[in-house]
């Protein structure tokens, strides 16, 4: 039997312009369910990387035992052209290829121990998908996101690691395969590590992780557990900063007392060298004295400002962000009765088959609901033009705004705020920075490279320039906003499309987040548009 060890051992990270990212993280993966969780930008999928030995620490030790196996967040079809790269078994598949031609090769042999009936489960368990339709060759820039996503997990559970890490493995999934994805994980028997957000599938998990700047804190238990114990915790951490903040008002008025009666002293001691008949050395060393004993105190209550100062900042350092308002253009609102698009026997080049026909007008918020494949993101795309529809017309009256699964991706090499700025010209910097930090991006953050940023931070990029850009969308089309968002970030997600006064199109499967953000209508794909009462 494989021995199964994961463990980080004095574990620290260095980005590239040398701030510390972690520092001394310990930590003994059991072999059941660990979910990791944390902040956008906390550096959970680096983590990842570690345990899967693709990144090297700065110091410190990854100890692993046994095979890791990884399904990451991206699965871009640059990197994964085909199904069988997908799923993980294209370099089996090619060793199976070869030995079939006579190849003796130790490494193909190695490949193929326990694999050979590796096409053969492919193919059952593609048609078991429901993707019968594949085969190992097949293109994955065809796929949905939800497809793709399935095909990786398969590879996953294929894959007879000894450790799975997932990360945000319920990305692009509809509630059932939310559901058949619960399972598998419950029914796996080895190691499994999964970076999630999702408050469901963390309810599958045997302990929790959460990482942040000051390290790693376990919770044992599921997300239930987890949220209950960071509950009471942040009522600690908030009542120990009000503590700190009134312990800081006393020691200050304190502090004014001790120098009022300084310069009292200070004051008596100089009349009476004045009306005395002490000699002028005499009075010289007395002033010297209480100048000194003044200034000693004056050093000794700046050292004791700084100190407080510090620990006020430790305490505010372990309580969670406040949510800020996001202040967004009137020229987004829609007048009650405008026309914003209109769909006339649309048939989408992707997915849904039948027509669609729709008509929007004012500030409607709609939902784009259907399965994994049933063409939701691709109708978006349509309505943004960023393909053609197989047949019929669109009419579209108003500026669009779109951001798709993979928002953030396209500019790579851009900062932050040269991304605001080349949406707005007219925006200031200063502005730019208020705007995204108010997004949560803060000024260090803003001024990097989006390529060394979360895919959580980059949405919030790519949607702050969408909403702040110098003509803003009267109709905002978001495709699964929520994947990749923290917690605190989903609800800020929530607040700030709630503030905005256009229309809204949304794909989601997120129950709970469609619920927060009070639509108007749903448009099940197959199915009539539906208003919600």
């Amino acid at each position: 039997m494989t021995q199964r060890l994961l463990q980080l051992d004095h574990v620290s990270f260095n980005l590239p312009d040398g701030r510390v990212l972690y520092e001394n993280l310990n930590h003994t993966f059991n072999t059941g369910v660990t979910g990791i969780v944390g902040a956008n930008g906390s550096g959970k999928s680096l983590l990842g990387r570690l345990l899967m030995g693709e990144q090297q620490p700065s110091s410190g030790i990854v100890r692993r035992e046994g095979r890791v196996y990884a399904v990451t967040q991206l699965l871009e079809p640059e990197r994964y052209p085909t199904v069988a790269a997908l799923a993980g078994v294209e370099p089996v598949l090619a060793a199976l290829a070869r030995i079939a031609q006579g190849s003796v090769d130790d490494a193909d042999h190695a490949l193929a121990v326990d694999q050979w009936d590796c096409a053969t489960r492919l193919e059952a368990e593609l048609q078991q998908l429901g993707l019968g339709r594949l085969d190992a060759d097949s293109p994955t820039d065809e796929l949905s996101g939800g497809e793709r996503q399935r095909v990786a997990l398969m590879g996953a559970w294929l894959s007879r690691a000894d450790w799975l890490l997932l990360d945000e493995p319920s990305n692009h999934l509809d509630i059932d395969q939310q559901h058949k994805l619960a399972q598998q994980i419950e029914r796996w028997p080895n190691g499994l590590i999964m970076i999630s957000h999702d408050r469901g599938l963390l309810e599958c998990v045997n302990e929790i992780i959460e990482l942040s700047p000051l390290g790693l804190t376990v919770y044992g238990g599921n997300y239930s557990h987890y949220s209950a114990a960071r509950e009471q915790q942040q009522q600690a951490f908030q009542s120990a900063l009000q503590g700190e903040r009134a312990q800081a008002k006393r020691e200050q008025r304190e502090m004014a007392v001790q120098m009022e009666r300084q310069q009292r002293r200070n004051a008596r001691g100089d009349r009476q060298a004045r009306n005395g008949n002490q000699t002028k050395l005499i009075t010289n060393a007395q002033k010297e004295r209480s100048e000194n004993s003044q200034g000693k105190l004056h050093l000794n209550q700046q050292l004791a400002r700084d100190q407080q100062q510090q620990r006020i900042a430790e305490a505010r350092a372990r309580c969670a962000p406040d949510i800020q308002r996001v202040m967004l253009s009137p020229e987004c609102s829609v007048p009650d009765g405008k026309l914003i698009v209109q769909l006339i026997n649309v048939v989408l080049p992707f997915g849904h088959t039948e027509p669609v026909n729709l008509t929007l007008t004012g500030p409607v918020r709609m939902a784009i609901m259907g399965e994994n494949g049933s063409g939701k993101s691709t109708l978006l795309k349509v309505i943004a033009e960023q393909i053609p529809a197989r047949a019929g017309e669109v009419m579209r009256s108003c500026h669009v705004g779109w951001l798709d699964q993979h928002a953030g991706l396209q500019h790579t090499q851009r900062t932050a705020v040269q991304w605001l700025y080349e949406s707005n010209p007219q925006l200031p910097e200063a502005e730019a920075r208020t705007r995204l930090a108010q997004m949560g991006i803060g000024a260090d953050r803003a001024m990097l490279k989006t390529c060394l940023l979360s895919g959580g931070e980059r949405l919030k990029i790519a949607l702050a320039a969408e909403l702040y850009a110098l003509r803003p969308p009267q109709l905002l089309l978001l495709d699964e906003p929520d994947n990749h968002l923290d917690l605190p970030s989903k609800i800020a997600l929530e607040q700030m499309l709630n503030q905005y006064t256009g229309a809204l199109m949304v794909v989601s499967h997120d129950s709970a987040f469609l619920q927060a953000i009070h639509l108007d209508a749903q448009l099940h794909l197959g199915k009539k548009p539906r208003h919600l009462g």
